[in-house]
């Protein structure tokens, strides 16, 4: 069963996890543009058992554009976001995939909110696509 790390940019805060992720998607959602600095926010999904948090985070919580409430965990020194919860997931942790700083990660499985998605991106053709 593999492991991986995901770390903020100091390393103060982490996640360890055990297993492939459940799910791996891009959201090109205006929040996701916004939160994540990029064209689209690509994050995997984990059973919340497989996974270890080391370190103080701070939370904010973010309504997405159909009403759900997700809570972002940050570090308090570099502000990078490591994990969050999602309103009715309390079974998983989502976790950015750049939090990992491994070139090797799996594709996306799903890409949502294409109807938003930048002109020049090219999801994974085999990916599920919704707009």
């Amino acid at each position: 069963m593999p492991t991986r790390i995901a770390s903020c940019t100091c390393g103060e805060l982490s996640a360890r996890v055990s297993g492939d992720p459940l799910r791996i998607s891009i959201c090109h959602c205006l929040n996701c543009q916004r939160r994540s600095g990029g064209p689209f926010a690509e994050q995997a999904r984990f059973a919340r058992q497989d996974v270890d948090i080391a370190g103080v985070s701070t939370a904010y919580v973010l309504t997405g554009d159909e009403g759900s409430r997700s809570t972002f965990h940050f570090c308090p020194r570099c502000g990078a976001t490591v994990y969050y919860e999602s309103e009715g997931l309390k079974d998983f942790i989502t976790i950015p995939v750049g939090a990992f700083a491994d070139p090797d990660f799996p594709a996306p499985q799903v890409s949502v909110y294409e109807q938003r998605m930048h002109k020049w991106v090219v999801p994974p053709p085999e990916a599920e696509h919704y707009f």
